[in-house]
């Protein structure tokens, strides 16, 4: 099974939601394409539609090798075995100082309206996971900001993930769940890169809506 399109994967997500009876307070979707996938949760679940900006700490060395995570509230996730080394340490706090004004950034540019989580039960979206990783930050920044219960659901995910994010959230749903899970774009026949602008646009579209 593949997916057309985000919009697509959010319709079914949706469905299949609808169909386990998951009850929610909030949908947040994770910039980018996560939003789109959550923008069409939402509204078929007829919940209010938020952002969660989380951002991947890469490697000094290589920066698309991801070795950690960060999510509003300050949220910091490392793979300790990764950056044992020394050296890797005192670059990686250059990459993780950008990635913060990175996020601060996003988080002025997206913050159409800033969603309350307190006491809430929240739903967190992204369009696939991979390792999991910036959804297990975005998990643990929700928790901060005070919900109550925090459930995650994606169209696709690597099962290596999903066991990991079990672990943290209260309830993972996964359409497909696959094992050799190489690259989340090779479930959607359609996965061009989501710009900001959409994102804005969405999330302006879901505020006039309210």
């Amino acid at each position: 099974m593949s997916f057309l399109s985000r919009q697509d994967a959010g319709q079914k997500l949706a469905r299949h939601l609808l169909n386990e009876g998951i009850g929610v307070d909030v949908v947040i979707g994770l910039p980018r394409g996560g939003v789109i996938v959550a923008s069409e949760v939402a509204h078929a679940l007829q919940r209010p539609l938020g952002v969660l900006v989380v951002r991947k700490i890469g490697h000094p060395m290589h920066r698309e090798f991801a070795v950690g995570a960060l999510a509003e509230n300050d949220v910091i996730l490392l793979n300790e075995r990764i950056i044992a080394n020394e050296t890797v340490r005192a670059e990686l706090s250059e990459v993780i100082d950008e990635e913060k004004e990175r996020l601060a950034q996003y988080r002025r540019k997206f913050q159409v309206q800033k969603t309350d989580f307190c006491d809430k039960a929240v739903l967190i979206v992204d369009d696939g996971l991979a390792t999991g990783t910036t959804m297990e930050a975005a998990v643990l920044s929700a928790r901060r900001q005070g919900a109550k219960k925090v459930m995650i659901a994606v169209p696709v995910g690597s099962a290596s993930a999903i066991e990991k994010l079990q672990r943290v959230a209260d309830a993972v749903i996964a359409i497909i769940a696959d094992p050799g899970l190489e690259a989340v774009g090779a479930y959607y026949e359609s996965f061009p890169q989501t710009d900001d602008e959409e994102v804005v646009s969405v999330l302006q579209a879901e505020h006039a809506h309210h």
